[in-house]
């Protein structure tokens, strides 16, 4: 996908999830919209820095970059949110596109996608951003209706038992 299509998709699902976080409305579901969109925004655009330096969908587009930022908040406390960008950066270039990612760079060159992506200039790639779009916000929908339901209840411990194995 473009950029602009990253943009379209941060901006939507950055909105669509401070409302599933916030649906109560008014100004205290704008502010969650605000605090959740603007880090979105921001990881969606970071995995094509390596359209200026580096690879492109390679350099940028891996799973150590998107564990070094799922880990930057535990170790300092921000960027709580610019993973959940990064996420959807990659589920674009992987799902609506035919190009796909070097998701296990710098370890393999070879890139990984789905068959149902269109070639990024298509004329059908908003469709395509907008379809991804909803199914991201419905997963992460169920994912919180499974939060409050009581669901992942074992998670956390699970968690803990990493950590505790890992000495962190």
């Amino acid at each position: 996908m473009n950029k602009r299509d990253h943009v379209m998709n941060a901006v939507l699902v950055g909105i669509g999830l401070g409302a599933l976080v916030e649906p109560t409305g008014g100004e205290t579901m704008a502010e969650a919209i605000l605090m959740i969109s603007v880090p979105v925004l921001l990881g969606a655009l970071v995995p094509d820095i390596d359209t200026v330096m580096g690879d492109h969908r390679k350099t940028f587009h891996n799973l150590p970059l998107l564990v070094g930022f799922v880990a930057f908040p535990y170790t300092f406390g921000n960027l709580q949110y610019v993973w959940i960008g990064i996420v959807t950066h990659y589920v674009l270039d992987v799902a609506g596109n035919t190009r796909g990612i070097a998701l296990f760079y710098p370890l393999l060159d070879r890139e990984y996608g789905l068959p149902i992506g269109v070639p990024a200039n298509s004329r059908v790639a908003d469709v395509v951003t907008l379809l991804i779009t909803g199914a991201e916000l419905a997963l992460a929908a169920a994912i919180l209706h499974g939060m409050d339901a009581g669901w992942f209840q074992s998670i956390p411990s699970a968690v803990d038992g990493v950590q505790s194995a890992l000495g962190v």
